[in-house]
């Protein structure tokens, strides 16, 4: 108490508050400007090496890297998995975030680190339904998200936004353009948000807003005709396809081989009763939403590309009329960045349990999240739980027109800085990135060249696939 009296007697000879430095908060009077420091980056980094790709003669083999990363999957479900990722070259962009980080651990770096998504293909920007049910549009898959450098999320969005477009028919100009245009959004929302007051930036660019901010008026169309479906997506639908009646008046699910199946009783046991330990990671206000739902029953559920191959599950819940709610207890693996961060000179994250890291990533980049996200462990793994089909909708990118790519890189890139944003200085990356096209260039540069290399990768799977080195199920 002595020392308050005596700040507040030297307050009021020196006319102001000498408060002592508040940990979690700002230092004021601020030293140094955030802006000028990326400034001075660019003299380490210049902004045209992001076009570089190196990729020494240690890279692992397309094969190689895919049959590592089906290490510790479910090894009945790796073919299915081996079957989407070689479909396409896309497809195989999409289940190889590893191999990716093994090259990007290679790349320029300014060393500015962001929470980022560690997967930030132009396939897992999408919508989904707020508290309100009201839709909103972001990031929406956060498996491999972890601290790392903000290049790493751009860049691969900009090979994903050429491989859509190849695939969806385009000619070049318009695919690097993607790649082009989502940098540019990304480098002028970083600039907008750096400029607004923190309160402001932090919510900046409402949904309503981002077409218009990302003049990607050439999408209107496909994004309503989404948003449609997605307020059809819900879990009463799900519950309607794919339960029954039970014996005791319930539901129960109904098997559809290979992606939905029952499971027995000792793992469905296992699965509910780990359900006491996620409600612990909800907030309490949540907790009388949950009691009011009664646990029918479990079930196993082959989820996405990447994914397949982990364990996830759905679980029915059924209120006091019967209205279902389901909730997807999906497994936490490691991200797989994380080894390739460390080569890239990165401490590894210290990580306390893998679906707490997937959940307090994905809320510090999303505006808005799941209400029921939370994590828990089901017989020693770890695993994150979340609403299923809450409305969801996404935007097919190889399936857009060649003149929508662009607009929809834009509409993208302008998501990934407002989330980059939340974790990142947008002052300090705004600085690096500048005014000037520069980075734009390099970075849709670096797209085309990925992609040209993710094509070859895509095809040595293929033939790996033909060969019957990696079994494969197509069509699933």
């Amino acid at each position: 108490m002595t020392g308050i009296v005596e700040a507040a007697a030297e307050a009021a000879e020196s006319g102001g508050p000498r408060l002592p430095r508040v940990r979690g908060f700002a230092e004021w009077p601020a030293e140094g400007s955030p802006k000028d420091e990326g400034k001075a980056l660019r003299k380490r980094v210049p902004r045209s090496t992001h076009s570089a790709l190196d990729l020494d003669g240690s890279r692992p083999h397309a094969a190689d890297a895919v049959e590592e990363s089906h290490r510790g999957r479910i090894a009945e479900l790796t073919p299915i998995r081996a079957g989407r990722m070689a479909a396409t070259p896309f497809a195989f962009l999409r289940g190889s975030a590893g191999l990716m980080a093994y090259d990007l651990a290679r790349t320029p770096m300014t060393r500015i680190r962001a929470q980022i998504c560690g997967d930030a293909h132009a396939a897992n920007f999408g919508l989904y339904g707020d508290a309100r049910g009201d839709l909103v549009i972001d990031l929406n898959d956060f498996d491999e998200t972890v601290r790392g450098p903000w290049e790493w999320d751009l860049k691969r969005l900009a090979a994903s936004l050429v491989l859509a477009g190849r695939e969806a028919g385009a000619d070049e100009d318009h695919c690097r353009k993607a790649a082009y245009d989502a940098t540019g959004a990304y480098r002028r929302t970083m600039r907008l948000l750096a400029k607004l007051p923190v309160l402001d930036a932090w919510n900046a660019i409402a949904d309503e807003e981002l077409v218009s901010h990302a003049d990607a008026h050439d999408l209107l169309g496909t994004l309503e005709r989404v948003s449609e479906k997605a307020r059809a997506n819900t879990s009463g639908r799900f519950a309607a396809k794919s339960t029954e009646e039970a014996e005791d008046g319930g539901r129960r699910f109904v098997e559809a081989l290979p992606v939905l199946r029952r499971v027995p009783d000792a793992e469905a046991a296992a699965v509910a009763a780990a359900l006491e330990q996620y409600v612990t990671t909800l907030s309490e206000d949540r907790l009388p939403l949950l009691a009011r739902h009664a646990v029918h029953d479990v079930a196993f559920r082959v989820v996405g590309t990447g994914s397949v191959g982990t364990r996830s599950y759905v679980v029915l819940l059924l209120d006091h009329r019967g209205q279902p709610l389901v909730l997807q207890v999906k497994e936490a693996r490691p991200s797989t960045l994380v080894p390739h961060l460390v080569t890239a000179g990165f401490e590894a994250p210290e990580v306390e349990h893998e679906g707490r890291r997937v959940v307090l990533g994905q809320k510090r980049m999303q505006v808005v999240s799941d209400i029921l996200l939370g994590w828990t462990t089901v017989e020693g793994r770890p695993f994150q739980v979340r609403q299923f089909r809450n409305r969801k909708g996404s935007v097919d990118p190889a399936a857009l027109a060649a003149d929508q790519i662009d607009d929809y890189g834009r509409m993208t890139g302008a998501l990934l800085a407002r989330a980059h944003s939340h974790s990142a200085d947008p002052r300090l990356v705004a600085g690096y990135c500048g005014k000037i096209e520069e980075l734009d260039e390099a970075i849709a540069d670096f797209g085309v060249a990925y992609a040209d290399r993710t094509e070859a990768d895509h095809a040595d799977l293929v033939a790996a696939v033909r060969s019957g080195r990696i079994a494969a199920e197509t069509g699933v």
